[in-house]
């Protein structure tokens, strides 16, 4: 009994141990110590809207006669991965709409499931609270490539033109309780900001890309918002293609021939059930309407003003 007693207690030492080290790490690796505050907003800069769940973080610009079109970031990176091609659209006469996805930026980050209703329900709101002209066209990159293909899909009667980006192809649900995967965010964070980098072929190109991303890691319930959508937004890239496909929308599919992201590769699979205008750029990795920003905006703009 003695002995059965002393291993009782050591693993019940260990176990505390382990655990009083695991919440150290946590609370010393933990990078979200904010909530966005007004002032926060006002210094951001750009427009707010309330939607269903919480403010929305938008900017609009161009005339109100300009055909709109709204630009749809990435998994993680805000609305400024579109700084460029929001500018160029605009002097091109297009009404130009670009925002932040719940959860990151600067729109709210409810505590909810970050599941695909969630993403079509905020851009559909969008549309209805903008008073936007339908049909809008949609340019989406990365992960936006996925909203914009479902949300093209599931409301066509809403979208005009279709622009996919380097889109996700798939999206696979980690095998781990979303609990660690949370943990993993927060102990990682800084390797998530520098893994950014890796999205382009020439990331010295970029110097403040990662400072500039680690902004919005300062505020509470991004990791959450990040680490829901791995686990509650499934996507097949085949799939939402072909049914894209069956709606008979001008699709121009664009991709960087180097992107180590979403391989170049799966542009074949994705055209083998989507008819598309396609766009293959070269000496580009996952982000071509940045690295070859002058030659992606104007084919952007030739296929938006066809």
């Amino acid at each position: 009994m003695k002995i059965f007693k002393v291993i009782t207690v050591t693993i019940l030492f260990l176990l505390v141990t382990i655990s009083i080290l695991i919440g150290g790490l946590y609370l010393l690796k933990d990078q979200e110590k904010k909530k966005i505050t007004d002032a926060d907003r006002k210094n951001a800069g750009g427009q707010y809207v309330m939607l269903g769940h919480g403010y929305t973080h938008y900017q609009i610009a161009g005339p109100d006669t300009g055909k709109a079109v709204i630009l749809i970031h990435g998994f993680s990176v805000p609305y400024y991965i579109w700084d460029g091609t929001f500018e160029y659209l605009v002097k091109q006469g297009f009404r130009v709409i670009r925002y932040d996805m719940y959860g990151r930026g600067f729109s709210d980050r409810p505590y909810i499931s970050y599941n695909k209703a969630l993403y079509m329900d905020q851009l559909s709101e969008l549309i209805t609270k903008l008073h936007l002209r339908t049909p809008v066209s949609l340019a989406g990159i990365s992960f936006g490539g996925e909203v914009t293909t479902d949300f093209a899909c599931l409301h066509p009667e809403l979208v005009n033109k279709v622009v996919l980006i380097d889109p996700g192809y798939k999206n696979v649900r980690p095998a781990v309780p979303q609990f660690v995967t949370i943990f993993e965010e927060a102990i990682t964070a800084d390797d998530r900001a520098m893994g950014q980098l890796s999205d382009f072929k020439y990331p010295l190109k970029h110097p403040h890309w990662v400072t500039q991303y680690k902004v919005q890691m300062g505020y509470k319930n991004f990791r959450w918002a990040i680490a829901s959508t791995f686990y509650n937004y499934p996507y097949n890239g085949l799939e939402s293609s072909a049914c894209l496909n069956t709606n008979n929308k001008p699709v121009l599919l664009i991709w960087g021939k180097e992107d180590q992201t979403v391989p170049f590769k799966y542009s074949d699979s994705i055209r083998s059930v989507l008819k598309t205008d396609f766009f293959p750029v070269a000496d580009a990795a996952h982000l071509p309407s940045i690295e070859k920003a002058d030659t992606v905006n104007a084919k952007i703009t030739s296929f938006l003003k066809q």
